[in-house]
């Protein structure tokens, strides 16, 4: 893909950023020269990626938290301004899967995949806008699922975890596109990650499945922040030949 590199000096939040798609997408921007700030639950794998960044000459900070805590939000927003002094773009990448019959699932199980998935996107959107608001400028991504646009047997809970992300990101493009704020959701198909796995998904079903690489989905990502100021992508599906 044939990215224009519109992004060097950007300041890139990236939440869920430890693995699959999130760890990819921060490779990708720091490749096209933007600053990373990451965060997700195990320090341990942002501390490696923050070091890779580094090592190929880039600049990356990370934060240590669970995405669905209002104060992870607060900590990794005031990280990306202390560190680099503004915030251009947010990425709401953090994420679970569970895959379950609606009487197999419980009330815990909802909660956990609301949490993770819309709580998360909604904690971090209402930090990060503020700033982008005061800057008249800035770019915040959901990365749904094609489970966001049409429901699946056995993923009911997940399904609308993801629809309420596509709700979300479509009312606050609506919403903030006066500020100068370019809003969008991603909708990716199967991706080859540890997404939902020994939650409805197994390591020999994701090795020999069609699904796409997380670098093919964090191209697409990338590619959507890298638009020229008076265009915006609103929503954008990426699914695999398979």
């Amino acid at each position: 893909m044939n990215i224009p590199s519109t992004l060097t000096g950007k300041v890139v939040l990236i939440t869920g950023a430890s693995a699959g798609i999130g760890h990819a997408t921060a490779l990708a921007f720091a490749r096209q020269g933007a600053h990373l700030v990451v965060t997700a639950r195990r320090a341990d794998r942002l501390e490696a990626l923050c070091a890779q960044i580094q090592a190929s000459g880039g600049k990356a900070a990370f934060h240590a938290g669970d995405a669905a805590e209002e104060t992870t939000a607060q900590q990794a927003v005031s990280l990306s301004l202390e560190t680099f002094d503004k915030l251009d773009i947010l990425i709401n990448n953090a994420g679970a899967g569970n895959y379950k019959n609606l009487v197999d699932t419980s009330a815990a199980d909802y909660d956990a995949l609301m949490n993770a998935n819309m709580r998360s996107s909604f904690l971090f959107a209402r930090y990060a806008v503020p700033h982008m608001i005061a800057q008249r400028s800035g770019i915040v991504q959901f990365i749904s699922s094609v489970a966001g646009l049409q429901g699946t047997a056995g993923e009911a809970v997940y399904c609308a975890t993801k629809f309420a992300q596509v709700g979300f990101a479509q009312a606050l493009d609506a919403e903030l596109r006066k500020h100068g704020i370019n809003v969008g959701v991603i909708c990716p198909g199967g991706t080859k990650t540890e997404f939902a796995l020994d939650k409805g998904r197994t390591e020999e079903y994701i090795r020999n499945s069609h699904m796409m690489r997380p670098e093919d989905v964090a191209d697409t990502i990338v590619y959507a922040c890298s638009q020229p100021p008076n265009t915006r992508i609103s929503q954008m599906t990426v699914r695999h030949m398979g």
